[in-house]
C-alpha cells in the first residue's frame, strides 16, 4: 500500500486557554450632546367606512367593481297639458326604469393634514390606507373622497390626482390633465367625488406616486 502523505506532523496538540468574560462589567461614560432621535411625524388622516347599506348613490362615471348597479323604477308626473284631459288624477304619472349606481363597501378620506407640506407624509399615509383597503375582504382596495376646496383657490384635488385617484367627471378629470400639461403652479380648485381606481392602486404602493 502507497500512502502519499510524505510528512506527518506528530507533535502533540496542545489546548489553548481563552480568556473568560469578566464578572463585572464597567458602565460606560454618557456620549455628551446625545439625543434620542424623535419619532417620524405622521400626516393627520380620518377615514371612515361606507357600506353598501348605506345606499350612496354615485353619479357620473365610475369602475363597476366600485357600484352595484341595480334596475329601479321611477314614478315622475305627467305635467303635459295636452294629455290631462284624457288621463284620471291615478293615471297622470309615468313610471320610467333607470339604471342606479350604490357605492359598495368603502373607506372614505375625510380629512388628511401634513405637519410639513411636500415632504410625502401625505403619500405615506394614503399608501398605508391603500394596503389597508386592499387587504380588507370587504372593501377589496376601494378608497373614495371629496375634493372640496379649503379656500377658494386651494384644494387638495391635484394632491389625489397625482396619487391616481380620478373625478367621476371626465371633464373634471380633462382639466387635471390640462393643468399638468401646462405645469400650472397653483392648485385648481376642483370640486368633486374622486375615486382610487384597481390599476392605480397596485401603481401607488408599488411606485409611491405615478410619476
Amino acid at each position: 500500500m502507497i500512502n502519499n502523505v510524505t510528512n506527518m506532523d506528530v507533535r502533540p496538540q496542545m489546548a489553548v486557554a481563552k480568556p473568560a468574560a469578566s464578572a463585572q462589567s464597567i458602565g460606560m461614560p454618557p456620549i455628551l450632546g446625545f439625543k434620542t432621535p424623535q419619532l417620524k411625524e405622521k400626516a393627520n388622516i380620518q377615514v371612515k367606512k361606507v357600506k353598501r347599506g348605506d345606499n350612496l348613490i354615485i353619479p357620473g362615471i365610475i369602475d363597476d367593481d366600485y357600484v352595484d348597479i341595480v334596475e329601479e323604477y321611477t314614478t315622475i308626473k305627467n305635467d303635459n297639458p295636452d294629455n290631462n284631459f284624457f288621463m284620471t288624477p291615478i293615471s297622470n304619472s309615468v313610471k320610467i326604469k333607470r339604471q342606479v349606481k350604490y357605492l359598495k363597501n368603502c373607506y372614505l378620506i375625510d380629512f388628511i393634514q401634513s405637519p410639513k407640506p411636500r415632504c410625502g407624509l401625505g403619500t405615506e399615509a394614503i399608501k398605508a390606507l391603500a394596503e389597508k383597503a386592499m387587504f380588507d375582504p370587504k372593501a377589496e382596495g376601494r378608497i373614495v373622497t371629496y375634493s372640496i376646496p379649503v379656500i377658494k383657490e386651494i384644494s387638495p384635488a391635484m394632491f389625489f390626482y397625482k396619487l391616481g385617484f380620478r373625478f367621476t367627471s371626465p371633464q373634471a378629470n380633462e382639466y387635471m390633465e390640462e393643468c399638468l400639461a401646462k405645469k400650472i403652479p397653483d392648485i385648481p380648485a376642483q370640486t368633486g367625488m374622486m375615486y382610487l381606481p384597481k390599476s392605480r392602486l397596485h401603481k401607488l404602493l408599488r411606485y409611491g406616486e405615478l410619476f
